[in-house]
């Protein structure tokens, strides 16, 4: 065969090559099965108790979840301290005898009283009555107050006829004879505490008619006072007086004030009186009432209003001059945030004996920022516990006063 002809078939075939269909693409395989894989491992949440944590994390968290435990026990043993304390606290300041207790209680009684809630008021006036504080007279007559509005009028009279017996001399007993007099006209009749008078409709008119008609709502008003009625109606009686510039309404109020009445109406008279004395800047009448009275709570009340009028002068002379330490404290705690009382304060220090008063001066001079008095204090103590306690206030202070002393006992 020639070499032409070999040629002419290779080109034959090429061609016939070229026309013939391309074939079709094979089907893709199907993917292979996946293994299924192990679950994770548990993750438990224990919440039964507020620190038993149960993670289970495996071995590669064991140490880690060995300390959660001991940090927890860690906070059960201090909440457990902590609820002591309390237990503590709550003992002592509702034991016998303790002033805080019976203030706090007194007063729960009242507040209850004020609601209508006569068994719970009945109850709080029980035990600061058994207690025999300084509380006690007034929680009898308010002891025979919430009996007779129970309608237990003859126990209501036992109680004030105790009053009369154990406290010749209260200042109370005047609203326990006002109070057994109100007895005597119900007597027969079904007393109810629903069945009181609106008392509040009667306060509304009374402040409307002692402005445009003084001469006929004044005598109403000292009725009121004078006659057995809940605290918060006495004591909107008062703020009405408060109200107005008319003299015999003045009178009325400072009579109150300087003792007239009961001595819950006395402090709530002082309170209103220190925010007149702010209005008219005289405040000597208050001062008067502190030096004629030896009550602790009429003299407390006394150095507030002072404090709302603005007076630190009488409060400092106050402090100076008086026998109670716990009143000279309550004082200096009135002075503090005062502009120029810092050196007065200093100045009580060296004669001061008690350590509750010599605190109370270091509050205030640290609250206010004193720190060139407290260095001048603290280069004079001789008390090393007293010495230390100035020189960890003055360590909180960013001040070069304190710093440059600070400074000198690192020499």
């Amino acid at each position: 065969m020639t070499p032409t002809r070999i040629a002419i078939l290779i080109l034959v075939s090429i061609a016939a090559a070229a026309q013939a269909p391309a074939p079709r693409p094979a089907p893709p395989a199907p993917p292979a099965p996946v293994a299924p894989q192990p679950p994770d491992p548990p993750f438990a949440v224990n919440l039964d108790l507020p620190f038993d944590f149960d993670f289970n994390f495996g071995p590669l968290f064991q140490d880690q979840l060995a300390q959660v435990h001991v940090q927890a026990d860690q906070i059960r043993a201090q909440a457990d301290q902590i609820r002591a304390q309390a237990e503590n606290f709550r003992y002592k300041f509702s034991t016998p005898g303790s002033r805080r207790g019976d203030d706090g209680l007194y007063n729960s009684g009242q507040r209850a009283l004020d609601r209508g809630q006569w068994d719970e008021a009945l109850a709080d006036f029980n035990r600061v009555v058994s207690n025999a504080g300084s509380r006690a007279e007034g929680a009898l007559y308010w002891k025979a107050y919430t009996l007779n509005k129970l309608g237990r009028r003859d126990e209501a009279r036992a109680a004030t006829a105790e009053l009369r017996k154990s406290y010749p001399n209260s200042r109370w007993l005047d609203d326990a004879k006002a109070l057994d007099m109100e007895i005597q006209q119900a007597a027969g009749q079904n007393v109810s505490p629903e069945s009181q008078p609106d008392e509040e409709l009667k306060l509304m008119a009374l402040n409307a008619l002692v402005h445009s008609d003084p001469d006929r709502a004044l005598p109403l008003l000292e009725n009121l006072l004078k006659s057995a009625q809940p605290p918060r109606v006495k004591e909107r009686a008062l703020f009405v007086l408060s109200q107005t510039e008319a003299p015999r309404a003045q009178q009325l109020l400072d009579q109150v004030a300087h003792g007239g009445g009961n001595p819950d109406l006395q402090v709530t008279a002082i309170t209103y009186l220190g925010a007149m004395a702010r209005r008219k800047g005289n405040t000597q009448p208050l001062y008067d009432i502190y030096t004629a009275t030896s009550d602790v709570n009429v003299k407390r009340a006394i150095l507030r209003a002072l404090r709302t009028a603005g007076d630190t002068d009488h409060i400092l002379q106050a402090v100076k001059t008086e026998k109670s330490a716990e009143l000279r404290a309550e004082g200096i705690r009135l002075l503090s945030g005062k502009a120029d009382t810092g050196d007065a304060l200093a100045a009580l220090w060296p004669a001061e004996q008690d350590q509750q008063v010599k605190y109370a001066i270091l509050d205030a001079l640290s609250g206010d920022r004193n720190a060139k008095a407290l260095v001048d204090l603290a280069r004079k103590e001789r008390d090393p516990q007293m010495k230390k306690e100035m020189v960890r206030r003055l360590s909180g202070m960013q001040s070069k006063e304190a710093t440059d002393y600070l400074m000198e006992l690192l020499k």
